[in-house]
């Protein structure tokens, strides 16, 4: 279990910037985050010894994300725009402008592509563990990535390997 909790705050950062990238807000990914090692240290006998602890991580926080993604459709169902805090605005201001562009280009992809660029450009797993996570077929994922790269090259104006 001590090994766990160890391997757990080592993969923090990895985690945040992933859940970042599902959710488009920190305050949300923070709570994704929280969420996934809830579920983790509950589940840890789940975690088999030859399996990386990253992926496995990944994966429960994609599906923490899914689980999320339901629960604000029933209650997006249940309160009005206005009522459910949509309109408030985002304080985190003052990035440099570029990472601004490449963030916000990210936001815009369809989500299976934001999913494959932060799980093997961001977060650099490789396409067979980054397919197991998101439960596709390796071509998929490549396809996915193909077209994410492509749409964030004509998104930031082919700026120098964007």
């Amino acid at each position: 279990m001590q090994e766990l909790r160890t391997g757990l705050v080592e993969l923090l950062p990895r985690l945040r910037r992933f859940a970042r990238v599902l959710t488009r807000d920190a305050h949300d990914a923070d709570d994704l985050v929280q969420t996934a090692i809830e579920r983790a240290l509950a589940h840890a006998g789940q975690l088999r010894a030859d399996a990386p602890l990253a992926g496995w991580m990944f994966g429960i926080v994609r599906h923490a994300w899914i689980d999320e993604q339901r629960a604000r459709g029933r209650r997006g169902r249940l309160f009005a725009v206005a009522e459910s805090g949509e309109e408030v605005a985002d304080p985190s201001h003052g990035a440099p402008l570029e990472t601004l562009a490449v963030q916000d280009a990210v936001a815009r992809l369809p989500e299976e592509q934001r999913l494959a660029v932060a799980l093997v450009l961001v977060e650099g797993l490789s396409y067979k563990e980054a397919a197991h996570i998101m439960e596709v077929p390796i071509g998929t994922l490549t396809s996915r990535l193909a077209r994410a790269r492509e749409a964030l090259q004509a998104m930031l104006g082919e700026r120098g390997g964007a």
